[in-house]
């Protein structure tokens, strides 16, 4: 039994069995088993209250459902959370009516609550070659924090893609990367130049960090482990904060700026979905409205006709800023 089931014990029986389907047959992401073992356990508190439990998840209701979306609603959850922690509802409860546990599905009907429109917050291009420059400090270690920046920005990976890259996944000669992406999917995506020679220059030094000889992480750490996602949160805020870009800087922020910065050079959509791995087109699509909405921040403040600054006093440094886009 894997430590994500053994965690599930102190849940009703059907959880159990649909948590080791996830994991055994499923091959569910080591996240998405925390993320449904935590959904459906608060779902569960909820229902003891009420009498009810997943134990008999035949006789649960859609208002149970939605009274419990009610209280999230209350509590101020954020509507992206409320959705996943109706996905993994829907996924219980179809496994359920599959294996014939239930006769029907009680969320049939239930909607996910309309989601606000988030727009990713990306770098600007100076910016972003600011952090690629920026020391941050001696090898291996340095090297090691500039080749994973460098892989996050340059081919747009997550910052989970990078961490679980091994050793021979990156093939510098030919200039691309083997990605394991959101559910476990592979794609290949391109190398920079500057990331072949980043990733070069640090796995030339990789052993100095001592690293097992059976450690076939790409990334290790200070203690020779595989690097986590707290330590390259770290590694960017540090690397950020020495190139003097200052406001919340996070790995995902690359990531956006990678595609926003594609999308303006003119890539077409289809290229850059690809790239990032993303499955639908519409996750894409976010980042035209966000170059678009930068260019009409920059005609409204550059245009004579605009009406938001006098004829007479074009700024230079709008203009500049306008190439860029």
């Amino acid at each position: 039994m894997s430590s994500t089931a053994a965690r599930t014990d102190a849940l009703p029986e059907p959880v159990q069995v649909f948590m080791a389907y996830m994991d055994v047959e499923k091959r569910a992401s080591k996240a998405t088993l925390i993320s449904y073992e935590k959904d459906l356990g608060q779902f569960e508190d909820f229902l003891k209250e009420r009498r009810k439990s997943l134990s008999a998840p035949g006789s649960i209701e859609p208002d149970h459902i939605r009274a419990w979306l009610a209280k999230l609603h209350g509590q101020r959850l954020a509507k992206s959370s409320m959705s996943r922690k109706l996905s993994s509802l829907r996924s219980f409860f179809k496994y359920m009516v599959r294996h014939k546990f239930i006769d029907r599905d009680p969320m049939v009907g239930i909607r996910n609550p309309k989601q606000e429109i988030r727009h990713p917050r990306s770098l600007n291009v100076d910016q972003a070659i600011s952090i690629m420059d920026s020391h941050v400090g001696a090898e291996p270690e340095g090297k090691r924090d500039i080749a994973i920046v460098e892989l996050l920005y340059g081919s747009g990976l997550r910052v989970s893609e990078a961490i679980s890259l091994n050793l021979f996944d990156a093939d510098t000669s030919s200039g691309v990367v083997r990605v394991s992406g959101k559910g476990n999917k592979e794609r290949l995506s391109p190398l920079s130049d500057a990331a072949r020679r980043a990733i070069n220059d640090y796995l030339a030094v990789r052993n100095e960090l001592g690293p097992a000889l059976e450690e076939q992480a790409m990334f290790v750490g200070n203690r020779g482990g595989r690097i986590n996602r707290r330590q390259v949160n770290r590694i960017l805020a540090r690397m950020a904060d020495q190139a003097g870009v200052y406001g919340g800087v996070h790995p995902h922020m690359l990531r956006h700026s990678f595609a926003s910065h594609m999308l303006q050079s003119g890539a077409d959509m289809r290229s850059v979905q690809e790239l990032l791995g993303h499955e639908h087109l519409s996750t894409t699509q976010r980042y035209t409205h966000l170059n678009l909405q930068q260019i009409m921040n920059v005609y409204d403040r550059a245009h004579p006709l605009a009406g938001n600054q006098s004829p007479d006093s074009p700024k230079e440094e709008d203009e500049d800023q306008f190439l860029k886009f």
